[in-house]
């Protein structure tokens, strides 16, 4: 995909992933470092789809993906109340820098208001330094430090 200009006509649209779009969520999904096959793209949109507590959302231009972000809202004990964490965003890099990232994460932020959440999370790998400042621009905070155990035999 070539770099899209966004104009009237081709202003960035988001809406719920589908099916279909297993083959641009596994594309996205890799740009992000997380490869995928298309069947692994779709069997993740179905457990997705299934629980009304997660959204996973697609960025088009003229009908080409262009974004996705997911999330996920649980409760959090030490909060008290309900929390939204995104789980992944990404652009493709040839939409980078046309607010698409920024779109995303305002309908995440919209829907997150709908449905009574006061608070959204969001990691990002210590070396993602871009997506650090991207975050910053758009209003979050630097927050906890994160650790990981990856557990298998």
């Amino acid at each position: 995909m070539g770099r899209i200009a966004p104009s009237v006509q081709t202003a960035p649209s988001v809406r719920l992933a589908e099916l279909g779009d297993a083959n641009d969520v596994a594309g996205l999904l890799g740009h992000l470092g997380y490869p995928c096959t298309r069947d692994e793209a779709f069997e993740r949109i179905i457990t997705l789809q299934d629980d009304p507590r997660h959204y996973l959302l697609l960025a088009e231009i003229d009908g080409h993906a262009c974004g996705l972000i997911a999330s996920h809202t649980r409760y959090s004990l030490t909060h008290g109340t309900d929390l939204t964490r995104i789980t992944a965003l990404v652009v493709a890099p040839s939409c980078h820098r046309q607010g698409i990232g920024r779109q995303l994460l305002r309908e995440v932020e919209r829907r997150a208001r709908r449905d009574g959440v006061s608070r959204i999370e969001v990691t990002s790998n210590v070396s993602r330094l871009d997506a650090h400042e991207f975050y910053r621009r758009c209003g979050y905070s630097d927050g906890s430090v994160k650790f990981v155990k990856t557990l298998g035999d």
